[in-house]
């Protein structure tokens, strides 16, 4: 068999281990893999009659080119958020354009067509697709349209729907508790009030488990919006209670105050998302503003994401990889990977779009106070899903 492999939007630890686990199954069991660079973009601009667009966007793989990759982070097909279902006109391949003349200038277009082309093109018998539930979310449309997939969930906040565990969340957890609690020290020195601001749009879950891991006093996640006056008092009174006279919260990149509105800049990217972030630079100059007390601010953003991963997203990334070729192989496609209750399972790839996962606030959340509160810790799963 032929199989294509890409890695789609933000990138985590774990992608290159995953990529080398499908190519070393797929060899071993007689088949070829192809990777498909920058993710979905790498298809949208490969032009059939364009021999340098091989080049561009396609990356045969095999046991040697692959066989030290799983020692760092980041993916050797690099990534793209471009979603072919909706291409703005701006970034319609040239070679496309005769195929939407009469497109206005903020309309999107739907290339699938483009995409179904070239699979076949390429002779490849499907995909094997890493990614979160946008990128994932396509892989479900081609699924539908006949292509043989299967997906393998990544999201550094732990939010793909359908499954416990996404690649690339344990090692922003261990990164967020490395740097909260290095920050400690210019926090205590300066009797400051130290504002951490962890990557994570509609789930809080990087907040609420690097604050649990790490012991901060406030944590602030997504799915509950926070009173500023309250937070403020709660974190005098940390500060005035701590003998080293500092205090340290955590907030979600997507939290936002009572009335208020996620922190946005920018277009909205190819599934509809503006960037975000600076809700911690917000709630920092609140802090002064309202108490004169000096604040640490830090956005850790892609050094949540940075570098090689730790010893559980090694493994979890090898046994998807694994696992997602072994199900290819033998034709169980439209399908995603999965762990549930702590097993290796898969579901199928229509459930990505079915629900959004988020916190269980009532049972690890205590929103009276912004703190972590496990309710019941028996036949909990180990990262407090």
């Amino acid at each position: 068999m032929k199989i294509g492999i890409l890695t789609g939007g933000g990138d985590v630890p774990g992608l290159n281990p995953c990529i080398k686990a499908a190519v070393y199954k797929a060899i071993d069991e007689g088949s070829e893999v192809i990777g498909i660079r920058l993710g979905w973009g790498g298809l949208l601009n490969f032009d059939p009659g364009n021999p340098q667009t091989y080049v561009n966007n396609i990356q045969p793989l095999n046991k040697a080119n692959t066989r030290t990759i799983d020692r760092s982070g980041g993916t050797i097909l690099h990534t793209s958020r471009t979603n072919p279902a909706k291409v703005r006109q701006k970034e319609i391949p040239d070679f496309l354009l005769n195929n939407f003349r009469s497109i206005q200038k903020d309309a999107t277009v739907d290339c699938t067509f483009h995409i179904l082309n070239v699979l076949s093109f390429l002779k490849l018998d499907g995909l094997i697709a890493i990614g979160g539930d946008d990128t994932l979310s396509f892989a479900a449309r081609l699924h539908k349209e006949g292509v043989p997939v299967v997906c393998i969930p990544k999201t550094m906040d732990n939010d793909v729907y359908g499954t416990d565990y996404c690649i690339g969340f344990s090692t922003a957890v261990t990164r967020s508790v490395e740097y909260i609690h290095s920050l400690r020290t210019p926090s205590g020195s300066h009797e400051r009030i130290a504002v951490v601001e962890l990557f994570g749009r509609y789930s809080g879950e990087t907040s609420l488990i690097s604050a649990y891991l790490a012991g901060v006093d406030r944590a602030i996640i997504s799915e509950i919006d926070f009173d500023m006056e309250r937070l403020v008092g709660f974190l005098i009174e940390d500060r005035n209670s701590n003998p080293s006279k500092y205090a340290l919260m955590t907030i979600s990149e997507g939290a936002k105050p009572i009335g208020g509105e996620m922190m946005m800049t920018g277009e909205p990217d190819a599934y509809g998302h503006k960037k975000l972030g600076r809700i911690g630079d917000y709630v920092s100059k609140e802090i002064e503003r309202r108490t004169g007390i000096q604040t640490v601010y830090q956005q850790l953003g892609y050094l949540m994401r940075s570098g090689a991963p730790d010893a559980l997203d090694l493994m979890v990334a090898t046994s998807y990889g694994y696992l997602a070729t072994d199900m290819f192989l033998k034709k169980q496609t439209g399908q995603m990977v999965a762990l549930r209750d702590g097993k290796y399972t898969s579901v199928e790839v229509s459930s990505i779009t079915e629900g959004k996962k988020r916190v269980d606030v009532n049972e690890l959340y205590d929103v009276a106070n912004y703190r972590p509160k496990v309710v019941h810790l028996l036949a909990k799963p180990m990262f407090l899903y």
